[in-house]
């Protein structure tokens, strides 16, 4: 993993840190990256022990949202002169669900923001389990400035996360807010001093990690299915995910280290 250009990939113990590497132009993000990002996704989505994933930039910067030069005036002004068709739909689905494979994972992902996080940027963290702002941090939805909407998962996950009212402000209006803000709102789980932000999301990568794979694994399926299906297939889904837990290696071992008095180790299987 190598040989990317934009992106970098690092793996310690049961968490892996996928770090945006565009400094020099703010983490900006280019179709380059966006494939980069998915063929990291494609590596890591089988990969079952991994744990925690934390996403993060490079630099002072989260990421600048999408490169002005190369996407603006490349990609996306490509995709404007194509005809209406299912090909030019494909294409855009497909830079669409950049990051789509992070909320696929069978582990939880923390955002690790500071600085800013615009437009592409923000939607990266917004298709993490978990935000951790550092101190003056500013972020926002900032896509209506050029005539455009957010179109990588925003305007699913946005209402989730912050509710539907306070997404319809942010999505609409643009408005960019501090991370005081962000943490008020539930946009942001934590916000801590900017040196403190890389031990802060290390810890809870590290807290996450510790926990029982499988468990973690059924209620994030869980949860998400209680947004997209009815209450009582989600209900089932809760079921089917508690019944592979008791029938799992995990539990077993939950059982027997209550009766040796001593904590457990799980297996994740």
């Amino acid at each position: 993993m190598s040989d990317y250009q934009t992106i970098r990939y690092q793996r310690q113990g049961d968490v892996g840190t996928l770090t945006l590497a565009r400094p020099g132009k703010r983490n900006a993000q280019n179709p380059l990256m966006w494939e980069e990002l998915a063929r990291l996704g494609a590596e890591l989505l089988p990969d079952e022990t991994l744990r925690c994933l934390v996403v993060t930039g490079e630099g002072p910067a989260f990421s600048a949202g999408i490169d002005l030069v190369e996407g603006m005036a490349g990609m996306l002004a490509d995709i404007a002169e194509r005809p209406d068709d299912d090909h030019t739909l494909a294409v855009g689905l497909t830079a669409a669900g950049t990051f789509s494979w992070i909320p696929d994972l069978g582990c939880p992902s923390v955002a690790a923001v500071r600085g800013h996080a615009y437009g592409a940027g923000l939607q990266l963290a917004l298709a993490c389990d978990f935000r951790i702002f550092a101190e003056g941090t500013k972020v926002g939805l900032v896509e209506t400035r050029y005539g455009l909407l957010p179109d990588m998962g925003a305007t699913v996950r946005l209402p989730r996360i912050i509710g539907e009212s306070r997404a319809r402000e942010l999505i609409l209006l643009g408005d960019v807010i501090d991370a005081e803000q962000a943490l008020r709102i539930g946009l942001a789980n934590r916000v801590v001093a900017g040196g403190d932000l890389d031990a802060a999301a290390a810890e809870l990568a590290a807290r996450l990690a510790a926990q029982p794979p499988v468990a973690v694994r059924g209620a994030r399926r869980a949860i998400d299915a209680s947004w997209y299906r009815s209450p009582q297939e989600s209900l089932r889904v809760a079921l089917e995910e508690q019944l592979r837990c008791l029938k799992s290696e995990d539990f077993k071992e939950a059982r027997q280290a209550m009766v040796e008095g001593r904590s457990p180790q799980w297996r994740g299987r």
